[in-house]
C-alpha cells in the first residue's frame, strides 16, 4: 500500500479548539441578546403606558365628566396597543389608573392620573 503524502484537512485538536471557541463566545453572546429582548420588551410595554395616558387625556378633553372602563373606548383616541402587551385602564380624570406589562417582560408599569410612569 503507497503512502499518500500532502494530506490536507484539519487534526482533531484543530476542530475541538475551534468549537471551543465558538462555545465561549455563545456563552457571553446568549446571554446579552436575551436580556437585550427583555429590555426591549418592557420598553414596549412602558410605551404603551405612556400612549395610553396620552389617549386618556384626549377622551377627557371631548368628556371631562366621563369615565373609562376599557381600553377599547382609547382607540378612538390614537391609541394602538403593542402585541403582547397587556393594558389595563379605567377610572374618571381624577381617579385614572393604568397598568401596562409585556407577557415576556419582567417589569409592571403604572400611570397614575397625573401621567406620572412608575415601575
Amino acid at each position: 500500500m503507497p503512502k499518500r503524502k500532502n494530506i490536507e484537512g484539519f487534526t482533531l485538536i484543530e476542530l475541538m479548539t475551534v468549537l471551543a471557541v465558538i462555545g465561549l463566545l455563545a456563552t457571553i453572546a446568549i446571554p446579552n441578546y436575551l436580556w437585550y429582548l427583555k429590555r426591549a420588551r418592557n420598553a414596549s410595554a412602558q410605551a404603551d403606558a405612556r400612549n395610553t395616558y396620552a389617549a386618556a387625556r384626549g377622551y377627557f378633553d371631548d368628556n371631562p365628566a366621563g369615565s373609562i372602563s376599557s381600553v377599547s373606548i382609547l382607540t378612538a383616541y390614537g391609541f394602538r396597543q403593542t402585541a403582547d402587551v397587556s393594558v389595563t385602564a379605567g377610572g374618571t380624570q381624577q381617579t385614572l389608573s393604568i397598568l401596562t406589562y409585556h407577557a415576556a417582560g419582567d417589569k409592571t408599569y403604572t400611570v397614575d392620573n397625573k401621567g406620572t410612569v412608575h415601575e
